[in-house]
């Protein structure tokens, strides 16, 4: 059995998608939180009665601070959801049901 070579990982070819209207690149096997980091926003939704910003917290998709909205689909967690070639990614403000 060989070892696993870890130096020689390489990701696939970077891809465009869009964050509120710009276009960003991002890399296959990210999260859409991992490509908005990458890229760096560190905050993609606003709270529903004050509008402060929020991101990630726990990165692991329990407490939904990360909520955005992906291809028009509200309420989505940015720490679980693959970033795909082509994606439409918005801030989300409040519960994301009057982004639409």
């Amino acid at each position: 059995m060989r070892p696993m070579r870890p130096d020689r990982a390489r990701p696939g070819p970077a891809f465009t998608v869009t964050f509120d209207g710009r276009p960003l690149e991002a890399l296959p096997g990210r999260t859409v939180a991992a490509a908005l980091w990458a890229a760096g926003v560190t905050a993609w939704r606003g709270t529903r009665r004050t509008g402060r910003p929020r991101g990630v917290f726990c990165g692991i998709g329990v407490c939904f601070d990360c909520l955005v909205t992906v291809n028009g689909r509200p309420n989505q967690r940015a720490c679980l959801v693959p970033v795909r070639p082509g994606d439409v990614i918005r801030t989300q403000r409040g519960t994301g049901l009057d982004d639409e």
